[in-house]
């Protein structure tokens, strides 16, 4: 099914290189991601520990423990939610800052669903999966009084992915929306409930996209919880 007002634009495609992190005892980050201005390949990295880490060729992942792997193949961050982060800090945003591979424009990611499915270009479908959680990596890189709290109050979590299809993107690509599941349940609400509200973590199983480590986390924290 295409939904005709699922559409939008790759404005700009970003790959980071290995540099040092001075948040983590990690090998590196590649958070500092730049745009390219040639098409890029993106395919299934597999484990998040053990696979090639990235979905995007040429992309550097150092905190294999909590990113990448199949289920955080990419990262995408909207234009939209930049303009509105800002408004609130009083500065340009450029693409890459928030260490998104896609930075798109004219899809509404604060109200994705866990599940929809994203055609780009002529080859690639992704899968959107869950939001993106802040660390200290990512505060040191905003260098923003409380930025891992005020990231997470927001809700402007943007979105991973995983790669149902394999193949290449560039810069400019048509990002279209090509199929919306029926549960309802956004990004956005599965984060805030994920994050805040553990009484309701039980809403955040209706989505069959849950990643499966995340899925058995809450079926774990569900099995704890008295009554």
């Amino acid at each position: 099914m295409t939904l005709s007002s699922g559409v939008g634009r790759l404005v700009s495609l970003n790959v980071g290189r290995s540099e040092p992190n001075p948040a983590k005892q990690t090998t590196g980050t590649g958070i500092g991601k730049r745009p390219v201005d040639h098409p890029v390949t993106v395919r299934r990295p597999g484990p998040k520990t053990t696979g090639l880490h990235s979905g995007v060729v040429g992309d550097f992942i150092g905190d294999v423990k909590h990113h990448g792997g199949d289920d955080q193949a990419v990262y995408a961050y909207s234009v939209e939610d930049y303009a509105w982060w800002s408004a609130e800090l009083g500065r340009d945003l450029a693409p890459g800052l928030f260490g998104e591979n896609l930075t798109t424009e004219g899809l509404d990611l604060y109200n994705a669903l866990i599940g929809d499915r994203w055609q780009i270009g002529d080859q690639v479908v992704l899968e959107t999966t869950f939001g993106r959680i802040p660390c200290s990596t990512f505060q040191h890189r905003m260098a923003e009084p409380r930025w891992i709290k005020r990231f997470t109050a927001a809700g402007r979590t943007g979105a991973y992915l995983r790669i149902l299809q394999e193949g290449e993107i560039e810069p400019g690509a048509r990002i279209e929306l090509l199929e919306r599941p029926a549960h309802g349940l956004t990004i956005a609400e599965a984060f805030d409930i994920y994050m805040h509200h553990p009484q309701h973590l039980s809403r955040l199983l209706v989505a069959d996209a849950l990643p499966p480590q995340l899925r058995a986390d809450i079926e774990k924290r569900l099995a704890a919880t008295p009554g």
